[in-house]
């Protein structure tokens, strides 16, 4: 699938239950961009981008640098997911696990590109 448009705007995510984990929240049942709702109909692929950059990619032992890139630590990453919606628009949306303000831990959702379906 090659892209179509990119966007890079915020998102409202919305679960049919509550996820399990904040900080990995998985693929969302439906979500709101441009005062529009959008209905998730398939997840087509999932992955994972746990790098750390910029001033946090040297606030790590070396040690322990390899199992955070694996897994993931608090606040670092993104968790990337391609879906189908009802309408039959394909996006890539991702979750940034990087918490925006001290007095808020959650991350927020990101609509990063459309592509071709």
């Amino acid at each position: 699938m090659k892209p179509v448009r990119f966007f890079s705007e915020a998102i409202i995510a919305h679960y049919d239950e509550p996820p399990a984990l904040t900080k990995k929240p998985g693929t969302p049942a439906r979500f709101e961009w441009r005062d529009r709702t959008f209905h998730v109909t398939e997840k087509l692929k999932e992955w994972h981008d746990y790098e750390r950059r910029g001033r946090m990619a040297h606030n790590m032992r070396p040690a322990h640098l390899e199992t955070a890139r694996r897994r993931g630590s608090w606040g670092v990453g993104r968790d990337y997911h391609r879906v189908r919606t009802a309408c039959g628009r394909v996006f890539d949306l991702y979750y940034d696990r990087a918490p925006k303000a001290a007095d808020g831990r959650q991350g927020r959702w990101i609509l990063f590109r459309e592509l071709e379906p």
